[in-house]
């Protein structure tokens, strides 16, 4: 004890020797503080008064001390919540029932050298501290509040840390306070600088920028929170176009620079993690360029809200975006504000000058004579008209949660000593004692906030989500949007939650491509930048900015928008439809125009015209005529097994029954006109088993093709998913394309063989033969199979079908009227033509041509016998 009483005379002593003078610095003489006694003492230092060093000391004088050169307006008034929170705790009665809680509020002067000494003062209770002795006996201190900058709460958390003595800041947000191994003794009621980092990279996210710009200071904080800015934004799609550094200290040149890349970016949206000294600066920068549109993102809503008022900003900015720590409202504290006097808390030392500084006015004690036109200030004046600036983003009541984190800590501390038996007396306590209570400190505030540290002994809070929406007038007023909620569950991301109509600016290099598009990365850019390309037919893309579309199923088929699949329809060439009830109505005409020409040649079956046609060829080619054009009923109709099987094979031996008897009978008269002389051997060939052999051995081979093609590969039923893309179409697979082109080139074979014999035999006598409308009639077959080949492969679904009955339709309507028609024209409109006499009258012309022609020509006359022995009924004669 004697030695505390020995060192502050002698430090008195030394400091009125030659040696008096400043080492170092000196803070001023009279260092203001605000003092009220209690049971338990919670220090508080606050960046009131500001201290300046003058001029710079070139050391050959003493080192001028430190002066106040300045009232913080905002720092006062968070001391203020600090002793409201004292006030309001002490008249609780759930809250430290039997504690009364006191305070000693300090002036760090915003200096680490002031934050230091004030520190020292307090856990030393003297007015010059002397590190490790405590010279004076008092209530115990349970733990210090402060203070406001980062810099200053490193230096306290150093030195409070060494003897874990309890200290929860209210402002200062550096990442790396939140070491414990550090600082031990820390904790603040805020989060750090990359937990709100991480905030507003969440926030960019949310409103899908994919664009951005990110400029932060060239310091160790902003160099971690643009890489965790990067970190975050990349694997979310989130394209950086330039990050820029800006200088911590003050540089014109460097600023120019940014300035100018910022004008040639294309980004909308900007980033910042800067404080607002640089953050002004930049902004100043950009009103002497060309530049409008730009949307500002920042982790501190002051520091934006501060920018805003500079004069013609609405100029550069569309809209600013900042965030806000959630903490809890002092419910009272502007009321409390409102009915401060200098008068009612005398031992306050800083609120005279605070006083002066707001009201602009001066204290009539201090001045012996007054100066005209000065103001005196009264006691009276109120702050209920003296709101500090943006007092929905200030904070001006910062320190009201870290007092009451404190006051839980301290009831639980002694509550806990009681239940397991230890007393815990709050007037006999150690500081880590508090301090393990006030890591684990779990509590509501009156406003319902609830309140808790982490393992860093950062606070676990939401972040109000704040929007300077641009006015017609030019002014941002900032508007409460939403809130970033962080406590999830591990591994998630932090939940955005906005307010209904929040108008949002879009940041893109590259325009969103519709549902419907994909992306095409452009080459040598970022994946941001990119071209949309329409999805091709049978793919989608549901979403907006597919990376690539995606297949249809088989059973499905891309919209017209392609941004969804529609169910593809079984489709066929059905009865019902128009096309199929018009070629069903075609066949069944063509099947009894047939009959009915049967009919006629059965009835006039002794007429010349009949008998001269070779009548067994007739009615064979007109019966399988019919048959032709009754088997295209078999394409029309769902495909089945049967149909499948008929369809193609029916066809081919129809159509060869009708070819080679075209064929008989053309080879009939070509050999009748052979005969030159009686019992010529081509006789023979003139016989009607003749003919009949030639129909059923060229029909015997189609049958036999066609046997093998039913036995190895047989058509069946198939869906056809290629052909049409918004249907399935069911359709005969014709098996084995081999033998079924095996089927169709024997019937080609077949069919220009007896054209050719037709063509050849084309200027025989019109009277005894029909080869000219055979050989019309095989021309229009030809020519409706041969147009057939290109049209059924160019056909798809449906059509294909659609093709082929037409061509079987088609060349059956040519056979059956070019053979056909002018014969019944003659039986039934020209009978006068249907009579022995008019075929003698043209065969006697005929043998006058002919024998004038072989006159010339010096060749034999060929005999008439073969067509008088015919028409004269002895023999069968030439079958045409």
């Amino acid at each position: 004890m004697w030695l505390c009483t020995l060192l502050p005379v002698l430090f008195g002593c030394l400091s009125d020797s030659a040696f008096s003078a400043p080492r170092v610095w000196l803070l001023p003489r009279q260092r203001p503080h605000f003092d009220r006694p209690g049971d338990v003492i919670v220090g508080g230092s606050f960046s009131i008064f500001r201290f300046s060093n003058g001029t710079l000391s070139d050391f050959t004088a003493p080192p001028s001390g430190l002066v106040a050169s300045g009232v913080s307006n905002w720092g006062y008034r968070v001391a203020q919540s600090f002793v409201f929170a004292i006030e309001e705790i002490n008249r609780s009665a759930h809250l430290l029932p039997n504690v009364t809680l006191g305070f000693s509020i300090r002036n760090s002067g915003d200096t680490v050298h002031g934050a230091l000494h004030e520190t020292m003062s307090f856990l030393t209770r003297q007015q010059e501290p002397i590190p490790n002795y405590t010279c004076q006996h008092g209530s115990p201190q349970a733990a210090l509040v402060g203070d406001t900058r980062s810099s200053l709460s490193v230096s306290m958390a150093r030195l409070l840390g060494l003897y874990k003595f309890s200290q929860v800041s209210y402002s200062s947000s550096l990442p790396s306070l939140s070491d414990k191994i550090q600082f031990p003794s820390f904790l603040r009621t805020l989060s750090s600088d990359l937990t709100s980092s991480l905030a507003v990279t969440q926030l960019i996210i949310h409103f899908q920028w994919s664009w951005v710009i990110i400029l932060s200071h060239d310091d160790e904080y902003g160099q971690q929170a643009s890489s965790l800015a990067t970190q975050e934004l990349s694997p979310a799609g989130v394209c950086i176009e330039v990050i820029l550094h800006v200088p911590s200290h003050e540089s014109l040149g460097k600023i120019k620079e940014i300035v100018q890349t910022m004008q040639k970016s294309t980004a909308r949206v900007v980033l910042v993690f800067l404080s607002n000294a640089n953050f002004q600066l930049i902004l100043y920068g950009l009103l002497d360029v060309p530049v409008s549109g730009h949307v500002w993102v920042s982790k501190d809503t002051l520091h934006m809200a501060l920018a805003l008022t500079i004069p013609g900003i609405s100029q550069v900015l569309h809209s600013t975006f900042g965030l806000l720590y959630h903490s809890s409202r002092a419910i009272g504290f502007p009321e409390f504000l409102a009915h401060l006097r200098p008068s009612h808390t005398p031992e306050d030392m800083f609120i005279k000058k605070f006083w002066e500084f707001t009201f602009d006015c001066t204290w009539p004690h201090q001045s012996s004579t007054m100066t005209e036109g000065v103001q005196l200030c009264s006691g009276n004046e109120s702050l209920k008209n003296k709101q500090h600036p943006f007092p929905e983003v200030s904070k001006i009541d910062a320190a009201y949660t870290a007092v009451y984190s404190i006051a839980y800590a301290l009831q639980d501390m002694i509550t806990h000593g009681h239940q397991h038996g230890k007393v815990t007396d709050s007037q006999d306590f150690q500081p880590w004692q508090l301090l393990h209570t006030l890591r684990k400190v779990h509590f509501k505030t009156p406003d319902g906030s609830d309140i808790m540290f982490d393992a860093n002994g950062d606070l676990v809070t939401k972040f109000d989500i704040f929007q300077g929406q641009k006015t017609p007038e030019g002014v941002f007023p900032l508007v409460h949007i939403g809130v970033i909620d962080p406590q999830v569950s591990p591994g998630s991301k932090m939940m955005v939650h906005l307010m209904e109509d929040v108008h949002v600016p879009s940041s893109v290099c590259s325009e969103s491509c519709l549902p419907g598009f994909s992306q095409v990365p452009r080459l040598g850019v970022p994946h941001c930048c990119f071209d949309c390309s329409p999805c091709p037919e049978g793919q989608f893309a549901d979403q907006r900015d597919m990376k690539s579309c995606l297949l249809c199923p088989k059973e499905q088929y891309s919209s017209h928008t392609r941004d969804r699949c529609l169910p593809r329809t079984e489709i066929f060439l059905a009865f019902e439809e128009p096309l199929g009830f018009m070629l069903a109505l075609v066949a069944l005409f063509l099947a009894g125009l047939a009959v009915l020409v049967l009919g006629v040649f059965l009835k006039h079956r002794d007429s010349p015209v009949v008998r001269a046609n070779n009548r067994s060829l007739s009615y064979l080619l007109l019966l399988s005529l019919c048959l032709c054009a009754l088997c295209a009923l078999l394409f029309l109709g769902r495909p089945s097994v049967f149909t499948c099987l008929l369809r193609q094979t029916t066809f081919a031996v129809v159509f060869t029954v009708a070819v080679s008897s075209v064929l008989a009978k053309t080879l009939t008269v070509v050999l009748a006109f052979r005969v030159t002389r009686p019992g010529d051997r081509i006789r023979v060939c003139l016989s009607p088993g003749a003919s009949t052999s030639v129909v059923l051995i060229a029909s015997f081979m189609q049958v036999v093709l066609c046997g093998v093609w039913l036995a190895t590969s047989p058509p069946f039923p198939d869906r056809d998913m290629v052909s049409e893309s918004q249907h399935i179409v069911i359709q005969c697979q014709e098996g084995s394309g081999t033998i079924f082109f095996c089927v169709l080139g024997y019937l080609g074979f077949l069919a220009v063989g007896t054209f050719s014999v037709a063509f050849l035999a084309r200027g025989l006598p019109d009277v005894f033969n029909e080869t000219k409308f055979l050989t019309f009639s095989m021309l229009l077959f030809c020519s409706v199979w041969i147009a057939f080949l290109p049209l059924y492969h160019s056909a798809r679904g449906k059509s294909t079908v659609a093709v082929e009955i037409f061509s079987i339709l088609a060349s059956t309507a040519g056979l059956l009227g070019g053979i056909f028609i002018p014969k019944c024209y003659i039986i039934l409109l020209k009978p006068e033509r249907n009579t022995p006499t008019w075929l003698r009258q043209g065969h006697q012309a005929h043998q006058e041509r002919q024998s004038e022609m072989l006159q010339r020509r010096c060749l034999p006359r060929s005999t008439p016998q073969t067509f008088m022995t015919y028409s004269s009924g002895k023999s069968p004669g030439p079958l045409l």
